[in-house]
């Protein structure tokens, strides 16, 4: 028998792999499960996006490997996007990294970075994949919690007391994931001057700041940010590009040529039609976005109905594909409710506790799919 490394000691499938095949199982079964768990966008991207990818594709000079550094092109549109929507400078040449993915960026800055035993603060609840990719890296995760009478944020007096010598990076994402928790400026402001007293590299996700949200911002924003702060964005989410794998690494010159030096080795660039149609959809209007969000705020209306029907509480103000929700006090976990929904009534629902314990008491429900869908999980749940 050939063993598996022990990198991937403590390292499990990630559960939408494992609760997809089981979905498909019970499709299989006939019982047509309404799945509103993941948050894959339904909607297409913008017509002209589409249209550049096939001319482009067309063309005879277009397949060759591409540069590491991404298309010149792309580089220019994603700096242009930051200016427009963030009123954040980044020069194309020496502050952007495109990536295959803003999920290839959380492992390439992991690996970039930590060397075994180093410590990253890894919110509690958040993503998966930070907790995974740290500890693929060697490192250690030390947990921050997030709690709703916090409104979601770091308790930095708490992260403070538990001792900080060997942590080297944290992990942020506002509008957080999987809470909705939209970031302040005093929020942004707070987080630089912790990560420049502590030394610390602040990693902040930022792939929800469109959706639902009339002020997307970034950490990038803050003054002297780019010392101590480098941004993962995205245009699965914003752009309806789930599937075409285009996201982009921001921060100073050092940073990303500290990064690119990891992913070199690791992959040889977009092909070039992706990356040319990404830069058409980076060149979209306010039009483009609102008329994604009039679709989301009509599907929102739909799951605050189921929310309340399965006696969810939740707060309206929240931004993302998501909306996250306390379970009522006849379930022990989000796991047992997700389970109640699923088997009995053929929906599925997200439970909280996968993005860590602190999210044991919540389910979260995916606004990617038609009001169709919705009224039909409602039709099924009342049942």
């Amino acid at each position: 028998m050939i063993e598996t490394s022990k990198r991937l000691e403590g390292i499990g499938e990630y559960y939408f792999s494992q609760k997809l095949r089981e979905i498909d199982e019970l499709n299989k079964q006939g019982k047509n499960i309404i799945n509103l768990g993941i948050g894959s966008p339904d909607q297409p991207p913008h017509p002209d996006v589409i249209k550049t990818l096939q001319e482009e594709s067309a063309k005879p000079n277009v397949h060759a490997y591409q540069s590491y550094k991404g298309s010149p092109i792309l580089r220019k549109a994603m700096s242009d996007w930051y200016k427009k929507w963030y009123n954040v400078d980044l020069n194309p040449d020496t502050e952007i990294l495109p990536l295959i993915g803003s999920k290839e960026g959380i492992m390439h800055i992991c690996m970039t970075y930590l060397n075994k035993g180093d410590e990253v603060l890894v919110p509690n609840p958040g993503y998966p994949t930070y907790r995974s990719a740290v500890m693929l890296a060697g490192g250690k995760c030390k947990e921050y919690k997030l709690r709703e009478k916090n409104n979601y944020e770091p308790d930095f007096d708490k992260l403070s007391e538990k001792g900080l010598k060997k942590v080297k990076l944290m992990f942020v994402n506002y509008p957080q994931m999987p809470t909705g928790q939209l970031p302040s400026k005093e929020l942004f402001e707070k987080l630089v001057a912790f990560g420049k007293e502590n030394k610390i590299l602040i990693i902040h996700d930022n792939p929800y700041s469109f959706i639902l949200n009339e002020n997307p911002m970034s950490l990038l924003s803050v003054e002297g940010a780019k010392e101590c702060v480098i941004e993962l964005n995205s245009l699965s989410k914003s752009q309806n590009m789930a599937g075409w794998r285009v996201g982009m690494l921001c921060g100073a010159k050092e940073r990303i040529e500290e990064v690119l030096r990891f992913k070199s080795n690791m992959d040889s660039g977009m092909f070039l039609p992706v990356q040319l149609a990404a830069a058409k959809a980076l060149g979209l209007g306010k039009e483009w976005y609102d008329e994604v969000n009039k679709v989301y705020r009509e599907r929102r209306e739909k799951v605050f109905e189921l929310l309340k029907l399965l006696n969810c509480k939740f707060s309206k103000e929240q931004a993302g594909m998501f909306v996250w929700a306390k379970i009522p006090s006849k379930y022990k976990t989000g796991f047992e409710l997700s389970d109640d929904v699923l088997y009995n009534s053929n929906v599925f629902i997200t439970p909280g506790g996968i993005f860590g314990d602190s999210g044991d008491k919540y389910v979260r429900v995916s606004l990617c799919a038609p009001v169709e869908k919705f009224e039909e999980a409602i039709r099924r749940i009342n049942n």
